[in-house]
């Protein structure tokens, strides 16, 4: 009976240090625009560091990260860089009901390594690149190159600005190829040129020039942490990281 009564005791004394114990950390996986890095790594710290949980975050075009999705890759939220693509999934049933909602907004500008002061973006465009590449995203399927593209027709010069794109597979790439020399200008968002100290903004495109730049956000699986994070994105921490690497928060605080 003694033992009995001992093995007893073990047994009640474990299920109570189970109940007590710290639930165990989680994860969660970001699947965002390339041009969401700079601040997002900084978010997903300080969510890990608030929650306990892990922000696992991967980066490229929209567009790639949207046929991964359809493919089934293994994403728990996804951020887009343009409306479109979230279109696209939500029309295919993959998105978790009424998780969708705008989350960012964004500039585009005209990049180089020359510090001179920005102006408007205007026709003079193919002297400036003095025979050199102009670096974009790409210009059918990544948002950044298709924005752009959007701008520099509504300028009548896309014709004859074409033969001169060097294209990227997302803008961060786009911006590295001007940071390197090997483009002379680059088309990126403003957010981007805070990720490097040797790349200055050559001229801002007015806003009228292209679809408004926005960035959706919604749950793609059930991951119970899905909606802890999606808060975390939205809140006071996360937001002051956006507004300093350049977005404008839609809807925030």
């Amino acid at each position: 009976m003694n033992v009995l009564r001992q093995l007893l005791g073990v047994v009640f004394g474990v299920a109570v240090g189970l109940a007590s114990a710290p639930s165990l950390a989680g994860e969660v996986t970001v699947f965002a625009a390339s041009s969401l890095k700079t601040a997002l790594d900084e978010i997903a710290v300080q969510w890990q560091t608030s929650s306990g949980h892990t922000m696992r975050v991967s980066y490229a075009g929209s567009s790639a990260l949207a046929r991964q999705i359809q493919q089934g890759a293994p994403a728990d939220i996804f951020v887009s860089a343009n409306v479109d693509w979230m279109d696209v999934l939500d029309q295919q049933g993959l998105l978790r009901d009424n998780s969708r909602r705008d989350l960012l907004g964004n500039r585009l500008v005209l990049i180089g390594t020359d510090p001179t002061p920005a102006a408007l973006v205007s026709d003079d465009i193919l002297d400036r690149l003095d025979g050199g590449p102009l670096a974009m995203a790409m210009v059918s399927a990544v948002p950044a190159g298709i924005y752009g593209v959007q701008a520099w027709t509504a300028l009548h010069i896309w014709d004859d600005l074409k033969p001169h794109v060097a294209q990227t597979d997302n803008v961060r790439s786009a911006l590295a190829l001007v940071a390197l020399g090997e483009a002379n200008l680059g088309v990126v968002y403003a957010s981007d040129v805070v990720a490097s100290s040797d790349i200055h903004v050559v001229a801002s495109f007015p806003q009228t020039l292209h679809d408004p730049i926005i960035y959706p956000v919604a749950r793609v699986s059930e991951n119970p942490l899905n909606i802890s994070a999606m808060t975390f994105l939205a809140g006071a921490a996360a937001t002051e990281i956006f507004r300093k690497n350049g977005f404008t928060v839609l809807g925030g605080q």
